[in-house]
């Protein structure tokens, strides 16, 4: 403990090391405030200032400020410039800059956002954003007028979560845009949309999206608390504001999905997770979520039950082929020879007679390899990309077989080891999945499969014990709720899924009628007759 800090005294939060100046009032010169904003932008040449004056008839000065590049230029001149240059009291009458003020607030601006301000630390912000400022000279309070119109990507189809079937169009890098799309989805009055500014440089702009009585108010309560504690100088991207608030810090296992399609983030705000768009990215987070939502796809519910259960279970088998293939390979190869048929055992001897590296060696050599491939296609331009697989897999795999560095074997391991990793849907547990591979085969290079077996279980007493906002990860499989495994290795059919995946502090509630199988008009009629018929009471 510091010296200067006595025992009992509260901890105070170190500041963020920035030039933000004080709150400045503005002051009554005009000039001065111009000098002013021009001496905080160092004089930017993207910093548009215009005067206006009507003098000698009118004594009325303004300054109309805004950047170029962020404002809609023809917003500026037709709902700003145009309806004051034009304006005829402003132009024959003598008005007293408060009098013009009030005109101009009320009369002249026919833009959709105007707001007003006494700082320029309030200000300021807002001509970032697109808004045009209006200064005027002998008062302290200035208009700004939402003009913002800046150039936007349009939207296009997801890159990272592709569907064969379902919607095509997934999430830009504009915040509004974001919103807007999921209001499309959810035309509800319960959507809740509770804006953040994070970043004392960046002022990036967060949008917390939830459905109100369906997400659960203690979730909402300690993302606020979370986001609110967030003291930095940027947000750049959502991977900050994930790291900022996720639980379990010093896990690999991912505690926060992020979706770049407003169709997935709808259908976890139905089930009562919170959505957190960021201002700047086209990926978005959902959270709390659990183990098993992260081998949930969209496409889940776009196509039969029965093909999406057998995908999905097909997925969790992936799973633990990317994690333990070669570590099995391994140890079976190094410690428990015993284990493969004598057919099979000599054709690995025969591969492997003229390999000078043992199997760990082998094993990191190609797993290193491929992962070098994998980050050259991904920074290599697209139309290389193409002559990279070819490299990696014609000539770096056969080449390296008949060197005599590897086995064949070695190759499919390490190549079905990589397709399966690849068949996992999110890419932040795939991710994870490589770390924990590594790890493992350095385990099983030393201790064989018992070393796998103790890691295994290590590995599952962490899981079990993650929280995602009060959430157990591993829910609702531990604590298991019998119930709610509809959705989690296989996926029912719709009509049999009435009720919302429960988790502890999720809310129940009924997301659909009773009865809802689809059966002929005659067989439901039937059915109808013959329930019980409720008893008439005798009016008597």
């Amino acid at each position: 403990m510091p010296q200067h800090q006595q025992k009992g005294q509260k901890k105070t939060r170190d500041p963020v090391e920035t030039s933000v100046p004080a709150p400045l009032p503005l002051q009554l010169s005009l000039e001065n405030n111009l000098q002013e904003i021009k001496r905080r932008t160092g004089n930017s040449s993207d910093i548009v200032i215009r005067t206006f004056t009507n003098e000698p008839l009118n004594p009325l000065s303004l300054a109309f400020i805004y950047v170029d590049g962020l404002v809609n230029a023809d917003s500026v001149n037709q709902t700003v410039l145009q309806p004051l240059m034009e304006s005829v009291p402003l132009k024959s009458q003598e008005l007293p800059p408060a009098a013009a003020y009030a005109l101009i607030k009320d009369q002249m601006l026919p833009v959709g956002g105007v707001s007003e301000g006494k700082t320029l630390e309030a200000l300021l912000p807002l001509l970032f954003e697109g808004y045009t400022l209006i200064l005027f000279d002998g008062i302290q309070t200035a208009l700004a007028a939402d003009t913002s119109g800046w150039e936007k990507r349009s939207i296009n189809e997801p890159t990272s979560q592709g569907v064969i079937r379902g919607p095509k169009e997934g999430f830009t890098e504009s915040l509004r845009t974001g919103t807007s799309m999921l209001r499309r989805r959810l035309k509800t009055t319960d959507l809740r949309i509770e804006e953040y500014k994070i970043g004392q440089r960046t002022q990036t702009g967060i949008a917390l999206v939830y459905l109100a009585g369906i997400a659960s108010e203690q979730v909402l309560a300690e993302i606020r608390r979370r986001l609110d504690a967030i003291n930095t100088d940027s947000i750049l991207e959502s991977n900050y504001i994930e790291e900022f608030i996720q639980d379990g810090g010093l896990t690999p296992f991912p505690t926060i999905q992020n979706t770049e399609r407003p169709d997935a983030m709808a259908g976890g705000i139905l089930e009562g997770q919170v959505g957190i768009i960021i201002d700047g990215t086209p990926f978005a987070l959902l959270a709390p979520s659990t183990f098993f939502n992260f081998f949930q796809s969209s496409e889940d519910y776009y196509q039969r039950y029965d093909i999406s259960s057998f995908l999905r279970l097909i997925r969790y088998g992936a799973f633990f082929v990317s994690m333990l293939l070669p570590a099995l390979y391994i140890a079976v190869t190094t410690f428990h020879q015993e284990m493969l048929p004598t057919t099979l055992l000599i054709s690995l001897a025969a591969q492997r007679e003229g390999v000078p590296l043992p199997a760990l060696a082998e094993a990191l050599l190609m797993e290193l390899t491929f992962d070098v491939l994998r980050e050259a296609g991904v920074r290599m331009p697209r139309t290389i990309g193409p002559a990279i697989s070819i490299v990696g897999a014609l000539v770096l795999g056969q080449a390296a077989v008949q060197a005599g560095l590897v086995s064949a074997a070695m190759v499919i391991v390490v190549s079905f080891t990589a397709i399966s990793n690849f068949v996992i849907p999110s890419l932040a547990i795939a991710n994870s999945i490589r770390l924990i591979r590594f790890v493992m085969m350095f385990i099983a290079s030393t201790l064989g499969l018992f070393g796998i077996m103790s890691f295994l279980m290590v590995l599952l007493i962490h899981v079990a014990g993650l929280r995602s906002f009060g959430v157990p990860y591993l829910s609702p499989v531990a604590p298991m709720i019998p119930r709610y495994l509809k959705d989690v290795f296989i996926r029912v059919p719709l009509w049999t899924m009435n009720m919302r995946p429960k988790t502890d502090l999720g809310k129940e509630t009924r997301r659909q009628g009773a009865n809802q199988k689809p059966q002929p008009v005659e067989t439901a009629s039937q059915q109808q007759a013959d329930q019980p018929q409720p008893r008439k009471e005798d009016p008597l």
